[in-house]
């Protein structure tokens, strides 16, 4: 299987995800998200993360500023601003692409002011508001599906045909953004792999890439550590979580993802271009 030659505008760039899989790089400034909470927390350290994972390879850095882990809590627009809009500034000003992972027009839009590129929203623009300010910047979003809110989705998610019901969802989500004045060709689709999910929900997702790939937007998975590949290897910590990440993703991209979203960006890139290189071989 090979992916669609989609572009992704996001801005003022246009990235070819057709022959070379993009890699996003994960900047939690958060003191409780799942894998990595708390260690960048202090701006310096956040910004000096992001650089090194641009120099890694990283062709986004995603800068998130509240945990949407399960049974994640709310925080205030203010304390989400403090966190992120310092990091999103200094990365955009040393011309890292930067997406600001955010639920709230607010703080989406002070990112956009700080120079973010992309809107990666869990909720797929589920506040209207959000889709008027990613059509007036023009910028890239990432439409997500979950099952619920963070703090209910794993409460027993169910559904007659988890692919079907995924797929007709970012189906709907991209053409409605796309009528509220967001450029089609800035729309990138993800399936929302753990948000609301079982194992066998994430791994029924994960086999049917081509399915999502061909709603003709770029496909974003975000695998990396997430807590259904302890249901297949037992209770490994978050941290032992990358290559197993890797294997993952290297399916995906060979399904025809063309985004995948990592903590650990030098392992996904190496994984990446090996991924890409027998998918590429397999179109000559």
């Amino acid at each position: 299987m090979t992916r669609p030659p989609v572009r992704w505008r996001i801005r003022d760039r246009l990235l070819d995800t057709g022959g070379r899989t993009l890699v996003m790089g994960i900047l939690n400034v958060t003191p409780d998200s799942f894998s990595d909470g708390g260690r960048f927390a202090d701006p310096e350290t956040a910004v000096s993360h992001g650089l090194a994972m641009a120099s890694g390879g990283a062709d986004l850095v995603d800068v998130g500023g509240e945990s949407t882990r399960p049974g994640s809590v709310r925080v205030e627009v203010s304390e989400e601003l403090r966190r992120v809009v310092p990091v999103v500034r200094a990365l955009a000003g040393a011309g890292v692409a930067v997406s600001i992972d955010t639920m709230k027009p607010a703080v989406a839009a002070a990112a956009i002011d700080a120079g973010a590129s992309v809107i990666n929203d869990v909720t797929a623009l589920a506040d209207p508001e959000m889709g008027r300010i990613a059509a007036d910047a023009g910028v890239g979003v990432v439409l997500m599906h979950m099952a619920g809110t963070p703090e209910t989705m794993q409460d027993d998610p169910r559904y007659d045909d988890v692919v079907e019901e995924v797929a007709a969802f970012l189906g709907e989500r991209a053409a409605l953004a796309a009528s509220s004045g967001i450029d089609p060709a800035a729309i990138c689709i993800d399936p929302g792999i753990g948000f609301g999910k079982d194992l066998g929900h994430n791994l029924a997702l994960l086999a049917a890439i081509p399915r999502l790939a061909a709603l003709g937007y770029p496909v974003m998975v975000g695998a990396s550590r997430k807590r259904f590949l302890t249901g297949i290897l037992g209770d490994l910590p978050a941290e032992q979580r990358d290559p197993p990440t890797a294997a993952a993703h290297a399916l995906a991209i060979a399904g025809g993802a063309a985004v995948i979203r990592v903590h650990d960006v030098v392992t996904a890139v190496r994984a990446a271009r090996v991924a890409d290189a027998i998918v590429g071989a397999g179109r000559r």
